[in-house]
């Protein structure tokens, strides 16, 4: 706060001059001692300039209403809610969150820097704060065929901007503990920042080691157990609740059992369609949860609010007290994070439809390439063990399952085991990779995503070449999107025109037309824990164990090699 700033704050919280807004007589959650404080809230200049009793140009009574810092999401990617950015920050924001830490290297996958501006350019004006990490595996692994490629060299201009925080996910463990030297050039240059970290069941050894690398974060802990290894570390625990994985129940239920303390941990969503959003909150859903579990409602606040401010160094953001941003949640009941009203800088978010911000650079649309595809390529010839890519509800983790199978016949779906094949779509190299997968649960039809983390190539799952082969050509002229197809026949697209990840099309059609089509997902029967488009997505990405699919063929993570490939 500069001099001429404070010389005018200050005559409001002395008194001198009555505030701009007070909300009066409001059970205020001070995130720094714990303690539910009553009393009146004074703003001006966008700031809170006192607590205690005080006069307002406007007052607003709070009386029976608590009131509690805007909560933060410590890690997300916002191409995941299929929105363009602006409007999911609308969205979530009505929900409590006036803080994001996005990181955008979905975008930075397909389009380079390029998506990155993208992203920048489109939260720049939001009403919320909206900071983003830079992404620092472009592509995740060298084995990975994306669109785009981000050294250190060109990540040094970024860190001009304020809103650069430090170092998206770190996901290539490999490369870190191997001492790569471009990888670890990258986490020289933001030495004196926040490095984000990506680190799935590693070794205590592997584990270790990563940190030792000055990796602060980690958000893919999906037992407790780990978040203790990974805590032990000096690393911050990001919890996840998104879509497809959901990991506040058996983390936050080991704190509570074992009455560990909060101050390493935080909530993120990660990966959040826009329909959950809706249905259940944002971070409030995190904080909701973690209160149902048995963690007392102002500690779960704060691993929303001032542990990820402290974390990523958000200075005056996370707390109510003197000098800090004025953005609030009004909550009607503690213990239900019922939100009644947010503001942001003091300005009251309203509750009407979410803005629409479709602007986009034409070089960000017509990125699926793919020619001359036919359905031969979904051939699979097999061996007497095929490997079987294993779903886990309520997870992204999958596990290697292998089946006596006969050597010399073509895979053939069933009710347990589908076929699952990635189709390259940057670069028209004409890779297709096939495997096997079960727990999914697809019958008559497929399913295809042009969203398949982190390289965002075509992944498809079906019970026939015919209907896998429709839905991937079905993607090709909508150039990216979801696709369901039943029978052999398109049951409904959503196209996702914007490198492949996100509609341009408005809040309500996106919302409308995903609902339809996850319920058809469940009548073809995907099973009620896997989420039909965001789990599948997430079986094309090579950093999470045990075994996953990539237009080279089916990956084993644990063992590092290629366990089949055309």
């Amino acid at each position: 706060m500069d001099l001429d700033m404070y010389q005018r704050c200050v005559q409001y919280t002395k008194g001198e001059v009555p505030a701009q807004i007070v909300f009066k007589n409001a059970k205020i959650v001070n995130v720094f001692t714990g303690e539910i404080i009553a009393g009146d809230i004074a703003i001006a200049e966008g700031i809170i300039v006192g607590i205690g009793e005080y006069e307002g140009l406007v007052e607003k009574d709070m009386t029976g209403k608590y009131i509690c810092p805007g909560f933060i999401d410590a890690h997300l990617h916002l191409e995941s809610t299929l929105l363009t950015p602006a409007e999911l920050v609308a969205a979530a924001s009505r929900c409590g969150t006036t803080t994001f830490i996005a990181d955008p290297h979905e975008s930075a996958n397909v389009s380079g820097l390029a998506g990155i501006d993208y992203i920048l350019q489109q939260t720049k004006d939001c009403q919320a704060n909206v900071y983003v990490m830079m992404p620092s595996c472009v592509p995740a692994t060298s084995i990975d065929d994306n669109g785009c490629a981000i050294t250190a060299r060109e990540m040094e201009p970024y860190l001009q901007n304020e809103r650069i925080l430090g170092l998206g996910e770190v996901m290539d463990y490999v490369s870190v503990v191997g001492s790569d030297p471009e990888m670890h050039r990258k986490l020289h240059l933001f030495e004196n920042r926040i490095r984000d970290g990506h680190a799935p069941e590693l070794s205590e050894r592997d584990l270790e080691a990563y940190a030792m690398a000055g990796i602060e974060t980690e958000h893919e802990a999906s037992t407790f157990a780990y978040a203790m290894r990974e805590r032990r570390n000096g690393m911050t625990i990001l919890i996840r609740e998104g879509s497809a994985a959901r990991n506040v129940e058996e983390i936050v239920k080991g704190i509570v059992e074992n009455q560990i303390s909060t101050e390493g941990f935080c909530f993120c969503t990660d990966d959040k369609h826009i329909e959950d959003i809706l249905r259940e909150g944002h971070i409030d859903h995190n904080v909701r949860k973690a209160i149902g579990l048995g963690l007392d409602p102002v500690t779960a606040i704060q691993m929303a609010t001032i542990h990820p401010a402290k974390c990523y160094g958000l200075k005056g953001i996370g707390a109510i007290a003197p000098g800090y941003q004025a953005d609030l949640m009004v909550l009607s009941n503690l213990n239900t994070i019922q939100v009644d009203e947010v503001y942001y800088k003091g300005e009251k978010i309203q509750k009407s439809e979410p803005i629409k911000k479709a602007h986009c650079p034409k070089e960000l649309k017509n990125t699926v390439h793919i020619k001359n595809f036919s359905k031969d390529r979904f051939c699979l010839p097999l061996t007497a063990e095929t490997h079987v890519i294993e779903l886990v509800e309520g997870q992204i983790l999958t596990k290697d399952k292998k089946i006596k199978t006969e050597a010399g016949t073509n895979f053939r779906a069933d009710e347990q085991y589908q076929k699952i094949a990635v189709v390259e779509r940057h670069k028209s190299t004409g890779k297709v990779g096939v495997g096997v997968v079960s727990g999914y649960g697809i019958r008559q039809g497929a399913i295809a995503s042009s969203v398949s983390h982190d390289s965002h190539n075509i992944i498809v799952v079906g019970d026939n070449d015919e209907d896998m082969e429709l839905a991937v050509k079905e993607l090709v002229t909508s150039q990216g999107g979801y696709c369901v197809v039943s029978d052999h026949k398109v049951f409904d697209t959503l196209p996702l025109p914007i490198m492949g990840l996100m509609s341009d099309a408005g809040f309500f059609e996106v919302h409308s037309k995903l609902q339809r089509m996850i319920q058809k997902a469940r009548e073809m029967g995907v099973a009620e824990g896997i989420d039909p488009f965001i789990t599948l997505s997430f079986m094309a990405l090579t950093v999470i164990p045990e075994i996953r699919i990539t237009p080279r063929g089916v990956y084993s993570v644990k063992e590092n090699k290629f366990l089949n490939g055309n």
